[in-house]
């Protein structure tokens, strides 16, 4: 007897997270669902529980696995987040995928820069519908905090969802549409069975702000500064762009765009048609020609990327511009949780110099690009769901925005990471919970979270690390002294006395009145070794180093 078709909702990221987002859609027969999926994003390493890492990624084993399965891949915007995944994840899925123009290009970049060809991508215009297997997709145009960001309209035959992608409503971004979705779901169309929907801001309680109000408030202060001006935002954030652009040409000042990420962005904008009147860019090489009162600089580096122009303006010259005192330095930004410390410390950096640094001064140079709750609450009422899954956030903001939705009579769960829905009946209902975790890009390969690399480098990280090699003659007598070597650990310890000298001392006196037994057995000679450096590092400076024991034996002829 053949199972009833059910619709499913599965977050593999982003769910219980800000960033790395990465959902599946599914219609059919329980184990045979035809999939679709939204969104391959990333989010950032930290040096405290991941150091070194370059990118953390969702884990798509369980998309990987039912790969001849998905029906498309489908790319709400151009943000990290939702798209620096897609290209290190693609060859494992390899399957259609669909984007508006502007996100197009980025994806088709980030292809080619992993050496792949980029013809995969299929871009989508605003009222053309993809057909995926089971489901019938459109792209509905909404405001963000870079171009051509969309919602999904996903229609199943068990009934409509839309997906809100990241959103505002601000009718007027300066660069791109406007959300207006009271004309894109007017009347005669279906009525929402779901809405899964942004999260990020549901605890600001004071209606989003637009994109166009920030331009006054920035021309009077670039037209006010005294010397030279630069500001940094988000690369993705063409609209600010454009408005800081614009604040600079109208104070007579030279503009000048530091960074290739914002050069990419701008370039991509201009190419899909939503950039169209960007004023004109200077080189760095004839900005330092230019008087400090009559030049501004944009450059990247809003979250302290220590790379970053402004990471590295602060630290000296970078492309041969320098800042100096009396000059003034704008935050058209708000630092993402986890990255003050840099932040703070580029700030002082430039303190130190003379420089005038300016913040975001609680949102008078910069907006959110998500909605408020009361934004929120007009979408609810907009849209009339009968069921609200909270997405794109942490736990607590997934549980309020659910409580949010439940206060208007809205059915509505927390779904996190791993958490399989059945969308089918007027409840949502957690059928099955997939093991979900990360893997990372670190360096030019991808490992896994348990497969202990990361693990291993925090531990020599936190404890250092002790190398002692032994040379054993023919005879499996100890052969000269052992010999130690430290990193990351004291020369020495509370005696006074060397350290490594210390243990070398130790191993031999200990290795040379020590039984055959142990001297020709190797795994007793590495057990003994490691207790002997450890007890003596405990003692000496009160940690326990990793040890790595290397045992060479003389051949006998």
């Amino acid at each position: 007897m053949s199972k009833a078709p059910r619709l499913i909702y599965l977050p593999l990221g982003g769910a219980g997270e800000i960033g790395m987002n990465c959902y599946v859609y599914g219609y059919g027969p329980e184990g045979r669902e035809r999939l679709i999926v939204v969104d391959l994003g990333v989010t950032f390493p930290d040096m405290d529980t991941t150091p070194g890492v370059d990118l953390i990624l969702p884990d798509v084993t369980w998309l990987a696995e039912r790969a001849d399965r998905i029906e498309g891949i489908f790319i709400t915007h151009a943000h990290e987040d939702h798209i620096g995944a897609l290209a290190h994840l693609w060859p494992r899925l390899k399957a259609p995928i669909h984007a508006r123009r502007f996100t197009s290009i980025i994806a088709r970049l980030k292809m080619e820069d992993q050496g792949l060809s980029g013809t995969e991508i299929q871009t989508v215009g605003v009222g053309e519908t993809v057909e995926a297997g089971p489901f019938s997709v459109q792209f509905m145009p909404v405001a963000h905090s870079i171009p051509e960001s969309s919602a999904l309209i996903i229609d199943t035959p068990a009934g409509r969802i839309v997906h809100s992608g990241d959103f505002k409503l601000d009718p007027d971004p300066v660069v791109g549409e406007p959300w207006d979705p009271e004309a894109r779901m007017g009347e005669g169309e279906p009525p929402v069975k779901v809405l899964v929907c942004d999260s990020t801001n549901v605890f600001t309680t004071h209606a989003g702000r637009s994109e166009s109000t920030l331009g006054p408030a920035i021309r009077d202060l670039v037209e006010s500064a005294p010397g030279l001006v630069a500001a940094t935002t988000f690369a993705s954030n063409v609209a600010r762009l454009k408005t800081l652009a614009d604040a600079g040409r109208a104070a007579g000042r030279s503009v000048c765009l530091m960074g290739r990420a914002m050069k990419k962005m701008v370039t991509a904008a201009q190419e899909a048609g939503v950039l169209t009147d960007f004023p004109p860019i200077v080189p760095p090489e004839m900005a330092a020609e230019v008087p400090r009162q009559n030049l501004m600089l944009i450059v990247t580096g809003s979250q302290g990327e220590r790379r970053a122009a402004t990471a590295q303006l602060s630290r000296g010259k970078y492309l041969g511009l320098e800042l100096k005192e009396g000059d003034t330095f704008l935050f058209s930004s708000k630092t993402i949780p986890g990255n003050e410390r840099g932040v703070i410390r580029i700030m002082n950096n430039f303190s130190e110099m003379g420089v005038n640094v300016v913040d975001d001064q609680g949102g008078r140079y910069h907006v959110s690009g998500h909605a408020n709750r009361p934004d929120l609450e007009r979408v609810h009422d907009t849209l009339k769901p009968q069921i609200l899954i909270p997405n794109h956030g942490e736990h607590r903001h997934l549980r309020e925005h659910a409580r949010l939705a439940e206060s208007k009579g809205i059915a509505s769960d927390v779904v996190t990471n791993g958490m399989m829905v059945d969308l089918t009946g007027d409840l949502p209902e957690v059928v099955e919970y997939i093991e979900t975790g990360r893997i990372y890009l670190d360096g030019n390969v991808l490992v896994g979270a348990m497969d202990g690399v990361i693990r291993d480098r925090l531990r020599l990280a936190l404890n250092g690390q002790v190398l002692v090699t032994l040379l054993m003659d023919e005879d499996d007598a100890l052969l000269g002294d052992a010999w130690v070597e430290l990193n990351g650990l004291a020369e020495r310890g509370r005696s006074g006395r060397s350290l490594s000298e210390e243990m070398e001392a130790e191993l031999t006196e200990v290795l040379g009145r020590a039984d055959r037994r142990l001297l020709t057995d190797d795994d007793k000679l590495d057990e003994a070794a490691r207790r002997i450096v450890r007890q003596i590092a405990m003692e000496e400076i009160g940690k326990k180093p990793e040890v790595t024991v290397v045992v060479s034996r003389l051949a006998v002829e």
